[in-house]
């Protein structure tokens, strides 16, 4: 572990439930499953330990051959956070430990951006959450639903996450002055705010959204969030993204 940040480790939940591209994380690419591949990402990051946490002796059987060290647990977490809190408790983590959510079909995540958000958490100690966000670019992503949108407040803080185009210009002419940014979803989290999250409700706004992040803010967690200068490759959600993981990892 070197000294040049703060202290936390990455947990991975990977389920082999995917409706768009069944057993997922078992995919294979350039001869490794891609859980696997994303544990190695993870690794290379400045995490103390790097934890895949699964509901599948499958998943587990393939970390144990790889020695990656893999939690099970249980089947009926309805978010991947709601995961990482039964990872938290199981390992007994402090109250103040940072652990990093990272996706387990982010085969290309670069280790830099986990490091990143663990050390935007720790800067902030009045928040619960940190994450990642990146200037839009490409004009058609600002309405298209699947790209979550976040507006932040003057201490880099978020307001509102949507899947809308946030913030409506309604001006044309303050159009050149607004930039739209696109929420990444890695995060990273204090332990005690993992224990809290697990017995909150869901909340209105996160219900019509399908974001889980929203229920922190409903709640008055606070949500640092760190503008990277831009987005790191893609996930693996379809078989064509897996194609172009793929073909980029063989070059």
């Amino acid at each position: 572990m070197s000294n040049t940040g703060p202290e936390f480790l990455v947990v991975i939940p990977a389920r082999l439930g995917s409706t768009r591209l069944p057993r997922k994380p078992l995919a294979d690419i350039g001869g490794k499953p891609m859980i696997i591949r994303v544990a190695e990402r993870a690794q290379e990051s400045l995490a103390h330990s790097v934890v895949v946490a699964t509901d599948s002796p499958e998943i587990q059987a393939v970390c144990d051959e790889y020695r990656v060290e893999c939690l099970l647990t249980s089947a009926d977490h309805p978010t991947g956070t709601d995961r990482i809190a039964e990872v938290a408790q199981l390992l007994k983590l402090p109250a103040d430990t940072l652990v990093v959510n990272v996706q387990g079909d982010e085969p290309l995540i670069p280790p830099e951006l986990i490091n990143k958000v663990a050390q935007t958490l720790a800067n902030n100690e009045s928040c619960a959450i940190s994450t990642i966000a990146v200037p839009i670019a490409d004009s058609t992503e600002i309405n298209n639903p699947n790209v979550v949108k976040v507006v932040l407040n003057r201490s880099a803080e978020a307001m509102y996450f949507s899947r809308a185009s946030i913030p409506f210009v309604r001006d044309p002419e303050a159009l050149a002055q607004t930039t739209y940014l696109r929420h990444l979803g890695i995060y990273a989290y204090r332990a005690d705010f993992l224990q809290a999250y697990s017995r909150l409700e869901p909340a209105p706004p996160e219900q019509a959204e399908a974001l889980e992040q929203l229920r922190a803010l409903w709640n008055g967690y606070r949500i640092a969030v760190h503008t990277a200068l831009e987005a790191p490759p893609a996930g693996v959600d379809t078989p064509e993204d897996l194609e172009r993981v793929r073909r980029i990892l063989a070059s």
